[in-house]
């Protein structure tokens, strides 16, 4: 007898591939930002830690209720790279399947810390969905300090019970913020005719989707709203309905990472579908999968770890309700006590509001950055992964997150005055910061920095099939002005 038909209903496999998804995902997030994390928060970076410790400090705000992270005792870019060589470690140890429990706990307080502190270019949906999957992880993994399989102690069905529920409002939610916006290209269905080509990094499948048909994108946008907003509740439903969601919603993310480089979203939504899935299920679909069965002292559940796992539902649940509320637009007056709980947890990120492309970006303005000696020869920057020269190839990048090159797209959305953070990356230009240029791919002035730096603001568009075999270019740009005043040290 398997596992699988020892324990009927049961999720012992769904929490073990969840746990071993979720332990990738912070891989890639922890490396990822390891890479970059001198050039964007270090102390010759574009937002140093160590300049947003001190003015919160000096303003009184340094409470760690408020800022929980570790780098209010070391903010030094060792320190910086130091958390993200850690949180790959921790990574690893949990696919192996060591202490999961002790290692969810530094892996969510490591990202925390960095969240805390990477501001704008740590301020993605995924990153938020990542804390709160991660926190909610603590409390479905098995108490086991070695790795074993099937586990010695089981999860809290509680537990699981809430990562379905951050499963309905992430998708639910998608759905929702599309409708409520009031954005014509949702309503009219003719939204992905233009996602494709105005989405932040697009893969070289986006070049080719946006190619397609108008009625193809207008059946693609409705059964985009009927998986978003329909098959969530059929994780209520019996187990033929949630492998339907978690077949729907996983079909969809991988469709959605083919066109487009969006981190570890997409896996971490599979991740999250993968729960809904019992083992009699994967059984039926891995005819071959044969696991020892459960050895005779398991322990479903210890009881402190229920009422632990009840605690934390009762927090969640109640902190569900105020982006549930602000989703559906209602109108409600919260009392003060409810007020006051829901601030004093928001910056652990416990609960969060979910819902990408609500109005859906028509036109692609690219900010194109230049330096020059004598303010009348300019040369080009030239970025690792965002648009630049035209001809160059469409790249898969995800899981890794270019964060630079995904905050230009949204600077370029804005005025320059609303993104200070730009005046900050060009003046890093000007005094040659070694850490910021090594985030570009290109820097035109290898002996000494530029006198002069500036940006200029361009529209791009894709080529058709006709004009890409003409050209041998991905993009068509035509320059609109200047993003911003020319600026010198």
């Amino acid at each position: 007898m398997t596992i699988l038909n020892a324990v009927s209903g049961s999720h012992v496999l769904s929490v073990w591939l969840f746990l071993r998804l979720l332990a990738l995902i912070y891989f890639s997030a922890f490396l990822s930002f390891a890479v970059q994390v001198r050039g964007l928060v270090g102390i010759e970076g574009i937002l140093p830690v160590a300049d947003f410790i001190t003015k919160r400090k000096r303003l009184g705000f340094g409470r760690f209720d408020r800022d929980p992270t570790v780098f209010w005792f070391n903010s030094s870019d060792a320190c910086l790279v130091g958390v993200c060589w850690c949180g790959v470690a921790f990574s690893v140890l949990l696919l192996i399947g060591v202490a999961p429990l002790p290692l969810l706990i530094l892996l969510w307080m490591s990202y925390l810390s960095l969240f805390t502190v990477g501001r704008v270019f740590l301020g993605y949906q995924w990153d938020t969905l990542l804390l709160e999957t991660g926190f909610l992880a603590m409390f479905l993994a098995p108490l086991d300090l070695v790795p074993h399989f099937p586990p010695k102690t089981g999860s809290s069905p509680i537990a699981l019970w809430l990562l379905w529920w951050l499963l309905f409002r992430l998708m639910f939610s998608s759905g929702m913020v599309k409708l409520i916006s009031g954005d014509h290209t949702w309503r009219n269905l003719t939204a992905l005719c233009v996602h494709y080509q105005t989405q932040p990094l697009p893969t070289p499948t986006a070049w080719h989707a946006y190619q397609l048909p108008r009625r193809f994108h207008q059946l693609s946008t409705v059964i985009l709203f009927a998986i978003e907003l329909g098959a969530p509740f059929l994780i209520i439903g019996p187990q033929w309905a949630k492998n339907t969601a978690a077949a729907l919603f996983i079909v969809l993310m991988i469709l959605i990472q083919l066109t487009g480089n969006y981190a570890f979203f997409n896996l971490l939504a599979i991740a999250l579908s993968v729960l809904l899935v019992d083992d009699r299920t994967f059984e039926r679909i891995f005819r071959w999968l044969s696991i020892d069965p459960l050895p005779a002292n398991f322990i479903p559940c210890l009881p402190i770890m229920k009422w632990i796992a009840m605690a934390v539902a009762i927090l969640i649940l109640t902190l569900s309700l105020l982006p549930m509320v602000r989703l559906l637009r209602a109108q409600v007056i919260w009392p003060r006590w409810l007020e006051t709980i829901f601030g004093q947890f928001e910056p652990f990120r416990l609960v969060n509001s979910y819902g990408l492309f609500s109005v859906m970006t028509i036109e692609r303005p690219e900010i194109i950055v230049e330096g020059s000696d004598d303010a009348n020869t300019w040369q080009p920057y030239e970025f690792k992964w965002k648009p630049g020269d035209v001809k160059r190839p469409l790249r898969f990048i995800a899981p890794h997150q270019p964060r630079l090159d995904w905050q230009m797209w949204f600077a370029a959305l804005g005025y320059y005055p609303n993104h200070p953070w730009v005046h900050s990356f060009l003046v890093r230009l000007l005094e040659g910061s070694a850490s910021v240029l090594s985030l570009l791919e290109t820097n035109p002035f290898p002996d000494r920095p530029p006198r002069f730096v500036r940006c200029v603001i361009y529209d791009y568009r894709f080529t058709n099939r006709h004009e890409r075999r003409a050209t041998e270019a991905y993009w068509k740009a035509e320059r609109r002005g200047f993003y911003c005043p020319i600026v010198e040290l």
